[in-house]
């Protein structure tokens, strides 16, 4: 109820809000007069909208059949839609069949199209072409064609063998084809290539050509080895002893030619350092002298180390028509040079055309250089068994150090066992000949030379033969020879202290053993870097002496004062003392006054008829003479003022002392 309330009241809002209704309760007019008006004027309309359709009857039957064919085309055109759409699902089903179908099918042809590729690969590989066959059967060995033939041939033989232990069943149809040109191409390479090795036989060939020719063909070794191994080792075999044959002939028969260049003399037992020179009768033969000057003196022997280490080496049939000779060492250079040059060749040689490397290509180069290798050495020990040239045989294990570093610079080792049995052989005989060196000057009688104060020809000879051998040394040191030089070093200072003690009076044994070590250290010098351990060791011995000396030869004009300061310059202190000695002090000042120049003198005729070398005479002159400034400085010091009132003004003695100096320097 409050529901329908709520309906009308809204119904009359809505009627209060329409501008007809508002006039008409503006007007005043009955509202049920105005419904009743409205309904009529409604009536009228329905009637004439009847008399209307009445009339217009005809035109709507006729929109009627009109709707109704319509509906009828409608209707087919909705059930052809639908057999459309139908038709449309099935198109789409058979789309997305077909899509799935095109992708089944890319996928197969893509597997088919690589099954093809592999499919022709094989094809290519297993089927052999009428231009294999003709390469392998006419074309010669060193023909390109035949060697790109080969190449191909060795593949299609290895992709069958591989192919055969899958049980490939096309591998029986092109087996027995392949290999009877296997067979056709391993019998033109091993008669191509055992002809090449025997033409290193032929007399006066340089088998190095005919080596680098075949190398050129390495490829064919590699075919046999691959292939016919019973062939690839017959060729090796064939090779091994061709070259073994060729370098073992060529080193003996030039060792022999060496052989005859060597010096005719050669140092003996009786060639030792503290051996006399008049010990023998023969010693004076001019052979005998030369080779003397040879043993232990360095010379130009040292070249073999430096300028010609890798220089050309000598040819015996040149150098025989100078008639001129070589120490052994010059020998042993070229030897082992023309080693070092062939074995390296032929290392690099057989690593590459035999395809070997490691311990293989070590037992192969063995096989062709063993024999050379083994006369080699039994030549060294020949001459080493002899040898008392100790210079020589420090020279030869210098060279094989140097040798084995070239070889190792060439990536070449395996001479290495054959360098280490060399130094075997001379390093032994080099301790046992210097020994005997150190052991003659040990045992050499000092009575039975001549008292001369110039350098004695043992230290002469210690001199050269140290000089030589520390300055080979420096590059490679070596403990043995530093402890023999050592061995030596003490013998000659032992020597030359016993000879000294034959002069009958201090001096001339100071004089001695200055001229001695002077010349020693000079000859270092030139030779060797100043700070080695015997030019330092004789520094320090002629620095000794050489002061004892400037004390000694200043005594005969001096020797007053020098004792006066040494007994009375340690009592500066006691007045008393020196009160008693100022009556010598004085007769001292009164002495130095009226002869010290003349003793100056004396003092400097004397150094140099001892020293004819000037620079050593000069240097000891201003040695003793700085020492008796020094002593009369010292001397001045402690005299009394009265005496040192009379005393020489020490000005006036360093003036008279640049005379000399003038003089000497």
């Amino acid at each position: 109820m409050a529901k329908e309330s709520v309906s009308n009241a809204e119904v009359l809002e809505c009627y209060l809000e329409d501008e007809e209704v508002q006039e008409v309760l503006k007007a005043g007019t009955d509202l049920r007069d105005y419904s009743r008006q409205i309904e009529r004027q409604l009536k009228d309309v329905e009637n004439k909208s009847i008399q209307n359709y009445i009339k217009e009857s005809q035109n709507i039957v006729s929109l009627h059949n009109q709707i109704n064919a319509c509906d009828k085309i409608l209707e087919r055109m909705e059930s052809m839609l639908l057999s459309f759409q139908s038709d449309l699902g099935s198109i789409s089903n058979e789309i997305v069949y077909l899509q799935k179908k095109s992708i089944i099918m890319s996928q197969q042809l893509h597997n088919r199209q690589a099954v093809r590729g592999q499919l022709s690969q094989f094809i290519d590989d297993m089927a052999v072409p009428e231009a294999l066959i003709k390469g392998i059967l006419d074309k010669p060995v060193t023909d390109k064609d035949f060697l790109n033939q080969l190449s191909v041939l060795n593949h299609k033989i290895s992709f069958v063998k591989e192919q055969s232990f899958k049980e490939v069943k096309s591998c029986h149809d092109v087996k027995d084809i392949l290999e009877k040109l296997k067979i056709k191409a391993v019998t033109k390479i091993r008669a191509y290539l055992l002809e090449q090795i025997s033409k290193f036989r032929k007399p006066m060939a340089n088998y190095q050509i005919p080596q680098r020719g075949i190398l050129k063909y390495k490829f064919f070794f590699e075919f046999a080895l691959t292939n016919e191994r019973a062939v690839a080792q017959e060729i090796c075999g064939s090779y091994v002893d061709t070259m073994g044959k060729i370098y073992y002939s060529y080193f003996k028969y030039y060792s022999s030619l060496l052989g005859k260049l060597m010096y005719e003399t050669q140092a003996s037992k009786d060639d030792l350092m503290g051996i006399e020179e008049t010990g023998r009768g023969g010693l004076f033969s001019k052979a005998s002298l030369r080779q003397k000057n040879t043993v232990f003196t360095i010379g130009n022997r040292g070249d073999v180390l430096t300028s010609l280490l890798e220089a050309p080496i000598i040819v015996p049939h040149a150098e025989q028509k100078t008639d001129k000779r070589y120490p052994y060492e010059a020998l042993f250079r070229c030897e082992q040079y023309a080693l070092v040059d062939n074995a390296c060749r032929e290392f690099h040689f057989i690593s590459e055309f035999f395809i070997v490397k490691g311990n293989a290509a070590f037992d192969l180069f063995s096989q062709i250089m063993g024999k050379t290798l083994a006369l080699l050495i039994k030549n060294v020990e020949n001459y080493t068994g002899t040898c008392y040239d100790t210079i020589s045989l420090f020279l030869c294990a210098q060279l094989v150090l140097r040798y084995r570093l070239l070889c190792h610079k060439h990536a070449v080792p395996a001479l290495d066992a054959y360098w280490d049995e060399l130094l075997e052989i001379l390093w032994p005989r080099f301790e046992y000949v210097f020994r005997l060196n150190i052991h003659s000057i040990k045992e050499c009688d000092p009575t039975k030379f001549n008292k001369e104060t110039k350098p004695h020809y043992i230290a002469r000879r210690y001199a050269e033969f140290s000089g030589a051998l520390v300055s080979l040394s420096e590059s490679y040191p070596n403990e043995l020879v530093s402890r023999l030089l050592a061995q030596l070093l003490e013998e000659v200072e032992c020597f030359i202290f016993r000879m000294a003690a034959i002069f009958p009076n201090r001096q001339q044994q100071l004089v001695f053993h200055i001229n001695n070590y002077d010349m020693i250290l000079s000859t270092l010098l030139e030779r060797t870097r100043d700070n080695c351990r015997e030019a330092e060791r004789m520094k320090q011995l002629l620095a000794n002496y050489s002061s004892e000396y400037a004390e000694e030869i200043l005594s005969p004009s001096f020797g007053g004062i020098i004792q006066f300061v040494k007994e009375y310059e340690s009592l500066a202190d006691k007045q008393e003392e020196l009160k008693k000695s100022e009556s010598k002090a004085l007769v001292l000042v009164d002495s130095f006054l009226s002869s010290w120049k003349a003793g100056i003198e004396s003092v400097n005729k004397e150094i140099v008829g001892c020293f004819p070398n000037l620079v050593t005479g000069s240097s000891l002159v201003q040695l003793a003479l700085a020492t008796l400034l020094q002593y009369y400085d010292r001397f001045t010091k402690i005299l009394s003022p009265a005496a040192k009132a009379k005393a020489v003004n020490i000005h006036q003695i360093k003036v008279e002392i640049k005379k000399y100096k003038n003089n000497f320097s």
